[in-house]
């Protein structure tokens, strides 16, 4: 697992000045997930994971990972909300989207985007794991310094982040700045402002 540190944010993707400075940038997470891919390529040798992407942050993030998994593999996904407009979670988590494969025996590997109080992981493991699969691994990109989940709940890491919130490669503000192609962290100031949902 890296340690990501923040650095001056460069014009990218039509936002000339991204709103906070670059903490991943784009290389660093190209990089990281092909670490990633080579882990869980020796470690699922000779099976056929079921990869279960949670909507709508890991998007970027899953479809770069798979690109790198040596396997056959399957996908499925769901979507969960527990931030809605806010920079700060609601501490409760709703199913917006269930699954549409049956994971009994499956090897599912959960894709999350961030792991931050631990909540919303914790509720969809116990969802999963219900549904009896062979096995059950979490694989997030970002882990927040301070949440809850232990080392045996996040079997892959990409980065332990500050405590602050981020947007891009996926992560939003409002349904905004998901494009970005690096990870930065949002700045109000910097924004303008906090967007809205009709942003």
């Amino acid at each position: 697992m890296s340690t990501a540190q923040q650095t001056p944010a460069r014009p990218t993707n039509g936002l000339s000045a991204p709103p906070g400075p670059e903490l991943i940038p784009a290389e660093d997470l190209q990089r990281r997930i092909a670490e990633l891919g080579r882990e869980i390529t020796a470690d699922y040798a000779g099976r056929r994971p079921l990869l279960v992407g949670v909507l709508k942050g890991a998007f970027m993030f899953m479809s770069d990972l798979i690109r790198q998994i040596d396997l056959p593999v399957e996908l499925d996904f769901m979507a969960t909300s527990s931030y809605g407009d806010s920079t700060k979670t609601s501490g409760v988590v709703r199913i917006l989207k269930d699954l549409d494969a049956d994971l009994a025996d499956r090897d599912v590997l959960l894709v999350e985007d961030i792991v931050d109080s631990g909540l919303t992981l914790a509720y969809l493991r116990d969802l999963l794991l219900a549904r009896g699969p062979a096995s059950l691994q979490v694989c997030a990109l970002l882990v927040r310094q301070g949440s809850r989940p232990s080392a045996a709940d996040l079997r892959y890491v990409g980065f332990e982040i500050p405590e602050e919130f981020v947007i891009g490669y996926g992560l939003d503000l409002a349904e905004r700045y998901r494009n970005l192609p690096c990870i930065c962290v949002y700045d109000e100031s910097a924004a303008g402002g906090a967007p809205n949902s009709g942003g």
